[in-house]
């Protein structure tokens, strides 16, 4: 007899979604607009840069607190304060560009953002079939990357030709207009629990989920040194670097998507290719000579990057019960937020040093130890056999 094959988006999943959505494009609408909008007022370089670190600083605290404010409030109430957090506060930019009153703005939208990175991945984990669970993240994370692609550019392009004012209260818009799918998520966990018997074995076998962080974290150095500086190491072309960007752009949703699509089939192994493709993306940016080798650097690396996402994610979430999956997902965050962020301060204090081409390879050499790690993850997410059931409870949500 055939087993059912459970469906990969379910009504609940498609709000998620939308949500989602909503949250992120609001968020990545202002990233570049808020800082030119507060230099453009005389706060100069260093008012835009305070407006990163404080937005930043937003979403590290909210990560933090999210899985404590998930088991207490639920999942409905978390999203939906999330998206009231990114909405409500970019009105007050209207009124004024007082940087303690734009700063605050940019602190509440972080914590908003913060609250969607966590809170989104542990509900595609809590919702998604265990037999689909990594197509189910491919899918998500590769739906939440589009934001990024179009807000970012779009922000500035709006702000410069119609004025900083109606980008603001689209970015409310989106944000607030989204709080209609959020009624159809559930508020708790609806998952049956599995036993401490058959949970521990796998969370505490040689680094349970610390062993993918650490592999994440630092895939997510490299990222933070090549998005960061890859623009001034082709600051002699910039048409080329603006090409660069939005190839990986593209590529790293459509190769977490990939990842999530064969994921359940081959887990674990995937890691080892996806962190050579970085390694390999990396030293031939450095030393790239001409339009097609820099292309092909940022399409290996792209790669490398997207599938490292979602395979990560998925043996993190493959090694705890439902009630872990927040805290698993704030630590898959926390990972992403750090590594982005070291390998660009570390980065510009070797630069000077070395120059690009050496710093790139001494970056990728940085990550050669991180195979051992991901070798060893290469059974740890094996296929599940096909089942009519996930594991969930049926019964309306909440």
């Amino acid at each position: 007899m055939t087993a059912t094959v459970p469906p990969l988006l379910t009504p609940p999943l498609v709000r998620l979604l939308v949500a989602s959505l909503g949250a992120l494009g609001s968020f990545y609408l202002l990233i570049p607009v808020v800082p030119a909008f507060v230099a453009g007022a005389g706060g100069g370089g260093t008012g835009a840069g305070l407006c990163t670190g404080v937005l930043m600083l937003g979403t590290v605290l909210a990560e933090l607190a999210a899985p404590a404010l998930i088991t207490r409030l639920g999942y409905r109430t978390v999203v939906a304060v999330a998206l009231l957090l990114l909405g409500a506060p970019a009105v007050l930019l209207l009124a004024s560009s007082w940087p303690p009153v734009v700063l605050g703005v940019c602190l509440l939208r972080g914590a908003g953002a913060g609250f969607v990175f966590v809170a989104g991945a542990a509900l595609v984990a809590e919702l998604a079939p265990d037999v689909r669970r990594a197509e189910v993240l491919g899918v998500y994370g590769a739906a939440v990357g589009i934001p990024s692609i179009v807000c970012l550019p779009s922000g500035v392009w709006l702000s410069t030709h119609v004025g900083f004012a109606p980008v603001f209260v689209t970015a409310a818009a989106v944000a607030l207009l989204s709080l209609g799918a959020v009624r159809g998520l559930p508020a708790r966990s609806a998952r049956v629990e599995p036993s401490p018997v058959e949970v521990s074995p796998r969370a505490g076998d040689g680094g349970g989920s610390a062993r993918p962080a650490v592999v994440f974290a630092a895939v997510a150095l490299v990222a933070g040194v090549l998005l960061t500086f890859l623009p001034l190491s082709l600051a002699a072309t910039p048409g080329l670097a603006a090409v660069a960007l939005l190839v990986q752009a593209c590529t790293t949703p459509l190769a977490r998507w990939a990842a999530g699509r064969y994921g359940d089939r081959y887990g674990g192994s995937l890691l080892v290719p996806a962190v050579t493709a970085v390694v390999a993306g990396t030293v031939g940016l450095g030393y790239a000579q001409g339009p097609v080798a820099v292309i092909a650097g940022v399409t290996l690396f792209g790669a490398g990057f997207g599938v490292a996402q979602n395979v990560t994610l998925a043996l993190m979430f493959a090694r705890v019960s439902g009630s872990g999956y927040a805290r698993a997902s704030m630590l898959w965050n926390l990972a992403y937020d750090a590594g982005m962020g070291v390998g660009a301060v570390g980065f510009g204090l070797l630069v000077a040093a070395t120059g690009y081409p050496a710093g790139f390879a001494l970056t990728a050499a940085a990550l050669l130890p991180v195979l051992v790690p991901a070798w060893r993850e290469r059974r740890r997410f094996p296929a599940r056999p096909a089942s009519p059931g996930n594991g969930r409870r049926e019964g309306p949500d909440g």
